[in-house]
C-alpha cells in the first residue's frame, strides 16, 4: 500500500512535475508475467524515477548499506526502501552475490519487474562499467526476457557527492526485450552467462550512449579513492 501512495500520491507525480521525464520505449515492457529491467546506475535518483514513470511495479536489488545507516537518516532511508518494497543485498562477496541471486530469482518467480544495475555500484564519472554476471545468471534460471534501460541526464542533476537534485529533464530509455531461451539450460557455462551479461551491457550501452570501460567499477572507483587519499598526503607532507 505505502509503494502505491508513494507512486501514485506522493512521491511519482513530484517527480514528474520537476524532471519532466522523456519515455522512450515503454512498449517494451511487458503488462504481465516477469521480466528483468537492467539499467546503467548513474545516480541515487535512478532509484525513483524509474520505478515513477513504469505501469507496473518493479522491485529493486538494492544495496545493503541502505538499510543499515546510522542515526535518524540512516533509519528513515531503510523505512523508505523496505516500505516501497526494495531488498537489501550484501555485496561483501561470493557468498553474498548468491544470496542475491536467489532473491532475484524469487522476485520473478511471482510474476513481478525486477530491476538490476549489472554495474553493481554507481558510476563516479558517467561513465559505463562492466556487468557482473548475476543478471545473466538469473536471466538464464529464470527464463525471463531482459529489458534494456538508460538513465540520460541523472549523473548530470544528481552526481556523487550531490545531496539535492539539480531541476533539470532526464531521459528514461527502454529497449526491445533480450530473449536468451537459445541458452537454457546452459546458466552454469561460466563463458555463456559472461556472453549473455556482456549482450545485457552493450544494449544498455547503445541505449546510452556513454563510454565504455571494460572493467568493474568498484575497482576503478577504489583505484580513485586511493589515488585521492596519496594525493591528500602529499600536500599535507609539502604544506
Amino acid at each position: 500500500m505505502f509503494y502505491y501512495l508513494l507512486k501514485y500520491v506522493v512521491l511519482g507525480p513530484l517527480l514528474r512535475l520537476l524532471f519532466r521525464p522523456r519515455i522512450e520505449g515503454l512498449e517494451h515492457i511487458p503488462e504481465h508475467g516477469a521480466a528483468i529491467v537492467a539499467g546503467n546506475h548513474l545516480s541515487f535518483s535512478d532509484h525513483f524515477l524509474m520505478p515513477a514513470i513504469l505501469r507496473r511495479r518493479i522491485t529493486f536489488l538494492a544495496k545493503a548499506e541502505y538499510f543499515t545507516g546510522p542515526g535518524l537518516r540512516g533509519r528513515l532511508t531503510a523505512a523508505f526502501f523496505r516500505s516501497a518494497g526494495q531488498i537489501p543485498v550484501d555485496r561483501s562477496g561470493k557468498e553474498a552475490g548468491q544470496a542475491a541471486i536467489r532473491e532475484g530469482l524469487g522476485v520473478l518467480a511471482k510474476g513481478e519487474l525486477l530491476g538490476i544495475y549489472p554495474e553493481g555500484t554507481r558510476s563516479h564519472d558517467g561513465r559505463l562499467y562492466k556487468g557482473k554476471v548475476g543478471v545473466g545468471v538469473m536471466a538464464l534460471r529464470a527464463g525471463v526476457p531482459v529489458i534494456p534501460c538508460a538513465m540520460v541526464g541523472t549523473f548530470e542533476i544528481q552526481p556523487p557527492g550531490q545531496v539535492v537534485p539539480r531541476i533539470k529533464r532526464v531521459t528514461v530509455r527502454f529497449g526491445a526485450p533480450l530473449d536468451f531461451s537459445r541458452f537454457a539450460g546452459l546458466e552454469r557455462e561460466r563463458a555463456v552467462v559472461r556472453a549473455v551479461t556482456d549482450e545485457i551491457m552493450t544494449a544498455i550501452l547503445d541505449l546510452s550512449g556513454q563510454e565504455y570501460v571494460d572493467r568493474y567499477a568498484a575497482e576503478v572507483k577504489a583505484e580513485a579513492a586511493e589515488e585521492a587519499r596519496a594525493s591528500r598526503a602529499l600536500r599535507g607532507r609539502v604544506s
